[in-house]
């Protein structure tokens, strides 16, 4: 087992993240989801869901934060699966795919926003 893979999800992780909820709208082939971003990062963000999609599913996302409404796209790239007994948000990690520039400049804007009233020191956003 290499150094990366002995590294909890958190030390893996290239991007701080922030708790949020944020309503979000996604679509895989012809099925329409609603749900709530439970934390975002530049990166990416988690997705509550009682009933995750599959690893590697890729997904168009809807939501709007201050009033600008940002259409994504992503992939799924870690699932939570519901576990009775335990006090763990089941769902999604769905990174970022081809974002443009005026979308991650928008993302950038949340997450800041986000670390911000969640009281983050600001070298976390680094």
């Amino acid at each position: 087992m290499d150094d990366q893979s002995k590294k909890s999800g958190r030390e893996r992780r290239q991007s701080a993240r922030f708790p949020t909820h944020i309503k979000v709208d996604y679509k895989h082939g012809e099925t329409f989801l609603f749900s709530y971003i439970e934390n975002i990062s530049e990166m990416g963000i988690f997705i509550y869901s009682e009933t995750p999609l599959p690893l590697g599913t890729e997904l168009s996302m809807r939501f709007e934060h201050d009033g600008t409404e940002l259409f994504i796209t992503g992939v799924v790239m870690w699932v939570n699966p519901v576990r009775q007994g335990e006090n763990v948000n089941p769902g999604m990690g769905v990174r970022f795919t081809d974002l443009t520039n005026e979308a991650r400049q928008e993302i950038v804007g949340i997450v800041e926003t986000v670390a911000y009233l969640t009281g983050a020191d600001p070298k976390d956003l680094n």
